[in-house]
């Protein structure tokens, strides 16, 4: 469970201080699908990046499973990253001269795992995207589709509890688009808890709760208010 507890975020740019986010207070059950939507600007990815370890709060706590991670020291939280979260981002972050094998792997290197272990839990991840026949290609041989599962691939390798997928369908066609999300609903409906940022209305439907974000502040919608 994620429990975000009267967290703000501020940055000062240049003589003026930019309030990000403004005492927000979020849960989140193990096994949801959320949608975090906004305008841009509004903090949403602020506050994706601070559950995701990324970032720290200027005020407040941010629990996961009981652990304050807003309190974690550099190493700790590398350690939280890297077991408990899987990111997606919206413009793939892979490396093009490694296979899409290679690219999966990297997670797993970090965390110390052993060369054929590695290599098998890799092919394992690209298999449950449905891209166990490209594990050879790179990402520039294939389309924004499957680059996109490769990244997916890799956000799962280490069988973390949370996936957040930040504008997952942002460099896609609808027809890519709409393959990502049936992934990204799979994938809960086997359990992992996934946390998406978009701009899309559409998608964020496909989502179990929607939360909106304005000005820094959260506020939950219905469906059929977006």
């Amino acid at each position: 469970m994620i429990e975000v507890k009267n967290v703000s975020k501020t940055y000062k740019m240049g003589k003026e201080i930019v309030t990000a986010l403004d005492n927000v207070n979020v849960r989140i059950n193990d096994g949801e699908f959320v949608a975090i939507v906004g305008p841009s600007g509004s903090g949403k990815s602020t506050l994706m990046h601070l559950v995701g370890g990324l970032d720290t709060p200027t005020s407040g706590s941010i629990y996961v499973d009981g652990k304050d991670i807003s309190k974690l020291k550099d190493k700790y939280m590398s350690i939280y990253r890297n077991e408990t979260i899987g990111f997606v981002f919206q413009a793939f972050n892979l490396e093009n001269t490694q296979t899409a094998l290679e690219n999966v792997m990297m997670p797993l290197i970090f965390a110390g795992v052993g060369g054929r272990e590695r290599k098998e839990k890799a092919k394992n991840a690209l298999e449950m995207v449905g891209l166990g026949d490209k594990i050879r290609h790179r990402p520039t041989e294939m389309s924004g589709g499957q680059r996109q599962r490769v990244s997916i691939a890799r956000a799962l390798v280490n069988e973390p509890k949370i996936i957040f997928a930040d504008e997952p369908t942002g460099n896609l066609d609808s027809k890519n688009g709409e393959l990502i999300m049936n992934l990204l609903t799979d994938l809960n409906e086997k359990g992992y808890t996934i946390i998406m940022v978009t701009h899309n209305m559409d998608e964020a439907k496909n989502s179990k709760r929607i939360i909106k974000i304005k000005d820094g502040q959260v506020q939950e919608v219905s469906k059929d208010e977006i």
